[in-house]
């Protein structure tokens, strides 16, 4: 249970960051209470994290055949769809996540998350290593 609470604020850190850096990424921008865009940004973390467990597998495989072409770089908008594929649902559910623009936004967006995921990951122990 811890462990899926760390996976959890370390998705929710780096999108944050995303948001923070990338002017086109609106995160919980239109909460009044800092509670309420704490809460935002954990539920788009949970959705995102959702995503990436069901969705990115599948699309990964799909795009197997792009991925070896370019060395493993298409695997960056793998990631950015991803991000897309957050804020398309989270936007139903209610939830202040937007990107304006894919290409740019989305594939800095998804590179940024990449690298605050794994410095954190690298930071904060998971717990499976025994």
């Amino acid at each position: 249970m811890a462990n899926l609470a760390v996976k959890i604020a370390v998705n929710a850190v780096a999108l944050w960051v995303a948001a923070f850096l990338v002017g086109g990424i609106k995160l919980a921008e239109d909460g009044s209470t800092f509670a309420s865009r704490f809460t935002t940004v954990l539920l788009v973390a949970v959705l995102f994290g959702l995503i990436n467990a069901v969705v990115k597998p599948i699309a990964k495989l799909l795009s197997f055949p792009a991925i070896v072409l370019t060395l493993g770089l298409f695997t960056f908008i793998v990631n950015a769809f991803m991000l897309q594929l957050t804020e398309w649902i989270s936007e139903p559910l209610g939830l202040s996540f937007s990107i304006d623009q894919f290409f740019w936004d989305a594939v800095i967006g998804a590179l940024i998350v990449t690298v605050v995921s794994m410095v954190l990951n690298f930071v904060i122990p998971d717990g499976d290593d025994a």
